[in-house]
């Protein structure tokens, strides 16, 4: 069976071209409560940032007020802004995680 036959090139000259799919950064916020080693563990186990990335992200959140976490699909992100929340919950921490479109 051959893919080149009229009706199949139709219907593939037919359809219109996928585009990329929206990508969102993930966010940390600053707290006064939230320990920054409990911080630097989630950048560590949420987003398998490397000791030192993770150290330098969550000098970012302490010292700018927030620190991007990494570039995701939209449900990459909203996972992973859940499962910050839940951990912070979890362990009785404020941390507040968001995502916004780039």
């Amino acid at each position: 069976m051959s893919s080149n036959s009229p009706e199949f090139q139709d219907k593939v000259e037919g359809q219109t071209e996928l585009s990329e799919p929206p990508l969102f950064r993930v966010l940390l916020h600053n707290d006064n409560y939230t320990t920054m080693d409990f911080v630097v563990q989630v950048l560590e186990t949420v987003f398998n940032k490397k000791p030192a990335e993770a150290t330098q992200i969550m000098m970012n959140v302490h010292k700018k007020g927030m620190g991007v976490c990494g570039v995701y699909p939209v449900e990459v992100a909203e996972t992973k802004v859940a499962l910050v929340h839940h951990l912070a919950r979890e362990n009785n921490y404020p941390l507040k995680c968001s995502m916004e479109e780039m």
